[in-house]
């Protein structure tokens, strides 16, 4: 409804009074494109005089106090939004106007626009409902509720990504396909680095008829910079926090035909028991190759069932030969330690194999194997991002955790592709 401003008190008469400052009714005078008090939010908003009347100051705020920008006719007798609104959101409109005979009016009224028919929605990763504490190898991602194709609309969904970090980094998004990005550092994710994710895009007109869903956040913190560097040729894990060798380790890895893979992969969780079987990476049973192991202390590094684990029954080649499947092996013992001593996000990079190299999407996070600025330029906005320190006031992050161990997860139930690849 129009608030209409009220009356002035009464003046002289005569010419000094067709002259004055007066005010006017101005509600009969103006129109606006609202419905009632509703909205098409994939419209402009505008304001129109009858003709009798020329619009002055006209602004149109949002729940947030910040205007909507709009923009005035030469002629003054309308003025419309050219940012867009948002869907289902309230807004206040104040406008005046002055009949250029002294009579002047100001007028305020409320829209809301339309609830959005077609929203798109994100579940942001890693989840982080445990310890919220991750190794620095750790990418951030985003799954959207349904699959964005156009380029423009790619752009508005990562300009309503927003990260803050302490410290800040330089890092990049990559849409892995229509439904799913990437956000990695240029570099691993400094030590003990509190991460802030967010996706703002409530009501926010992403593409025709198009709009984003609910505000979500994600909050974590990174641990040591733990990496665990396999060499195939030489047999051996060496073990590194903060860049200083903690321990070295005899391995064995896979065998010619079941080689591991090359390349830098993230711990994706841990087991500590877990059912392997040939069968489920395509070994038929009863085959020369087939195996069915109770294995222990399992820290998985791909989906399709590449693990660090125990493996007391090829002790003697630990160190000197290449025995498994695919997956690394080492004694009981040392697996033990490296389960305890190893978080998700933590690094693992096997060197000088004869398999082939990690794949950067779908079997886990290979995302490191990308260099950087090819990285970068599968971004829609075509370039790195730097994140923002947190404010004062928000910079809170998760408790850390007093071992990587407090985050693995102790399972025993088998799962999905546990075969040793």
């Amino acid at each position: 409804m129009l608030v209409i401003a009220p009356a002035a008190a009464c003046s002289s008469g005569g010419s000094d009074q067709e002259n004055s400052t007066h005010q006017i009714d101005i509600g009969p005078l103006i129109h606006t494109s609202a419905t009632g008090e509703k909205a098409d939010p994939t419209k402009a908003y505008s304001v129109t005089t009858d003709g009798s009347t020329k619009l002055g100051a006209v602004t149109v705020t949002g729940p947030d106090g910040q205007p909507v920008a709009g923009q005035l006719a030469a002629d003054q007798q309308h003025w419309q939004t050219t940012d867009p609104l948002r869907a289902g959101t309230a807004y206040t409109v104040k406008v005046a106007a002055e009949d250029g005979n002294g009579g002047h009016g100001e007028s305020e009224t409320t829209f809301t626009t339309d609830a959005a028919q077609h929203v798109v929605t994100a579940e942001l990763g890693p989840d982080s409902s445990g310890s919220g504490v991750y190794g620095v190898g750790q990418p951030l991602t985003v799954k959207l509720s349904e699959a964005v194709t156009d380029p423009a609309a790619r752009q508005q969904i990562e300009r309503g990504l927003t990260i803050t970090s302490q410290p800040a980094v330089t890092g990049a998004w990559y849409w892995v396909d229509d439904e799913n990005l990437h956000f990695r550092p240029q570099d691993y994710w400094p030590a003990n680095t509190t991460v802030k994710l967010a996706y703002d895009l409530p009501g926010v007109r992403i593409s025709d008829g198009v709009f984003g869903g609910e505000q979500q956040t994600l909050a974590l913190r990174t641990g040591d910079r733990v990496e665990a560097l396999v060499d195939a040729g030489t047999h051996e894990l060496t073990y590194k926090r903060n860049g200083a060798v903690v321990k070295t380790i005899p391995v064995t890895t896979g065998k010619p035909g079941f080689s591991t893979r090359n390349g830098i992969k993230v711990v994706l969780g841990q087991e500590a028991d877990v059912r392997m079987s040939g069968e489920t990476i395509g070994i038929p049973e009863g085959s020369s190759e087939s195996y069915d192991l109770d294995v222990k202390w399992a820290t998985r590094v791909t989906w399709s069932g590449e693990y660090v684990h125990a493996a007391p029954w090829s002790t003697w080649a630990q160190g000197k030969e290449n025995v498994s499947h695919g997956c690394t092996g080492m004694s009981t013992d040392e697996a033990k330690w490296f389960f305890d001593n190893t978080r998700v996000g933590d690094i693992v990079q096997v060197v000088n194999s004869q398999g082939h190299e990690m794949e950067p999407f779908g079997n886990g996070f290979g995302d490191w194997n990308i260099n950087f600025d090819e990285y970068a330029k599968h971004s829609a906005l075509g370039k790195p991002v730097t994140t923002t320190a947190p404010a004062a006031a928000t910079n809170a992050s998760p408790s850390p955790s007093p071992s990587p161990s407090a985050s693995a997860s102790a399972s025993a139930s088998t799962s999905a592709q546990a075969g040793g690849r």
